[in-house]
């Protein structure tokens, strides 16, 4: 005699991954990448930070967000400064453009990346 269960599975989410692509100029070249984020309106914007020979681009994960890329280009940077929040937590690059605005940055690789922008503009 041979017994059936029913089995019913309910799908509430289905992730699917798909490659961070970023669209590079003639001649451009990632040099470094790493993970980050932006508060925009109060709300956490994950992304990457990606360095290449001819800007920075913070992309963010989401296609929902997109509208919060943005790139800098070398020229328009005025300073970069390396910080520190409670002492040992947080530690990011805050990235000073011409026209006054400030980006905040923060990084594990913020000495590496943080150097590499310095060489660059």
């Amino acid at each position: 005699m041979q017994h059936f269960i029913q089995l019913h599975v309910f799908i509430s989410e289905i992730i699917i991954l798909k490659e961070m692509t970023v669209k590079l100029y003639p001649n451009e070249v990632v040099l470094k990448a790493g993970d980050t984020h932006q508060v925009v309106n109060n709300h956490k914007v994950d992304g990457k930070l990606i360095v290449t020979n001819q800007r920075l681009y913070f992309k963010t994960l989401s296609e929902q967000l997109e509208r919060f890329n943005f790139e800098i280009v070398f020229e328009n940077i005025l300073e970069v400064i390396f910080y520190n929040k409670n002492m040992f937590l947080v530690r990011g690059l805050n990235v000073v453009t011409r026209d006054g605005k400030s980006h905040l940055f923060p990084l594990k690789k913020r000495d590496e990346i943080g150097e590499l922008i310095n060489r660059m503009y």
